[in-house]
Parts: structure tokens; C-alpha cells; sequence
């Protein structure tokens, strides 16, 4: 069970309209490495965690991952906020406008869908949270070169925060690691 409070974890700002951003974006959105993707992957593979402490870190960073999908879904609204159609098309959104005017959709930059294949979940707490760490890092890095991609202050704003919310849950992620394997040492599962 969640509270939802009504208000963005950190304000998604842009400062003027651009497409190709927005497209460069959705990548967060429905790409393999996105938020959707971590979200989904961290609440399935909790179930195996063999403490509660390690339940409550996948818990907690899967729903602070929806709330990264709600940041990116808000900057790629505004990004494309009142811009013509015929611009949307000149800049390589006409197929995504054809099927989804200016909603998002879980797909990549590309137009790939998003896809169960993108996640995992091993069933063993060790494997899920090496792949949990190695998602973040994809993440982290994808977040480095979507700031190189703009030259927006506001939106640069907005992707180094959450850039650096993808290094704390590498951290979280590997200190969960310790307790899990310690953990598992105490009760000779290796």
C-alpha cells in the first residue's frame, strides 16, 4: 500500500519546446533501461528476498521509480507542448503522432515496444540484485548522455537529479547485496 502525494518528486521543468528531446526521452519512458522497466522488475523480484530489510529496499526503490516514469512522462509533455503537427512530423514524430497524438506510450526511442524482456527476475536474491545494480548503472549512464543531448538548463536540471537518484540506488542496491549475502552465510544456504 502507498500514500500518493499529489506532486512531482522533483519539478520537471523545460525552459522552451524541443522535439527531439522529447523523442530522445522516451527511451526513460519505455526503453529497455527506463523507469517502467526497473519499476516492474524491482516489485516482481522482491518476493524472493529472503529478508525484510532487502523486501523493503526493492519496495522502496521500485516505487520511487514510478515516480521517475511521472517526471519523464511530465518533461516529455511539456517538451512537445503546443507544437505544430506538421513540426512533429518534420522531426520524426509523425508515426508516433499517428498512434498516440502527444500521449505517451511504452516504446523506446526507436518505436520498439516495451517488453517483459527488458526485466528480470532470476528468483535468486544474489543474481536479481547484481542484475538490479548493472540496471542502474545502464540507467546512470543513459541519464549521462540525455544531458549531453540538450542544451536546456531546465531539463539538464531535472535529468542530473535523477542521474544521481540512479547512483543511490546502486548504493542501496549493493548494501543490500552485503546484508542479503551475509544473510545467506548465517543460515549455510552456500
Amino acid at each position: 500500500m502507498w500514500v500518493y502525494e499529489k506532486k512531482l518528486q522533483y519539478p520537471a521543468k523545460v525552459c522552451k519546446p524541443d522535439i527531439k528531446m522529447a523523442k530522445y526521452l522516451i527511451a526513460q519512458y519505455g526503453g529497455p533501461d527506463g523507469e517502467l522497466a526497473a519499476a516492474l522488475r524491482y516489485q516482481t523480484q522482491r518476493f524472493v528476498m529472503p529478508t525484510g530489510k532487502a523486501k523493503a529496499v526493492l519496495t522502496d526503490i521500485a516505487t520511487e521509480e514510478l515516480a521517475h516514469l511521472e517526471i519523464i512522462a511530465t518533461l516529455v509533455f511539456k517538451l512537445l507542448k503546443g507544437v505544430p503537427v506538421e513540426i512533429l512530423k518534420r522531426e520524426g514524430l509523425g508515426e508516433y503522432y499517428t498512434e498516440h497524438d502527444r500521449g505517451l506510450f511504452y516504446a523506446d526511442t526507436t518505436g520498439m515496444l516495451w517488453t517483459a524482456a527488458y526485466i528480470q527476475a532470476k528468483g535468486d536474491a544474489i543474481a536479481d540484485l547484481h542484475e538490479d545494480m548493472a540496471a542502474e548503472e545502464k540507467a546512470r549512464a543513459t541519464y549521462e548522455h540525455l544531458i549531453n543531448l540538450t542544451d536546456d538548463p531546465c531539463v539538464k536540471d531535472t535529468l542530473r537529479f535523477l542521474r544521481e537518484r540512479e547512483i543511490v540506488h546502486f548504493q542501496r542496491f549493493g548494501e543490500t547485496l552485503v546484508q542479503v549475502r551475509e544473510y545467506m552465510e548465517s543460515k549455510k544456504f552456500f
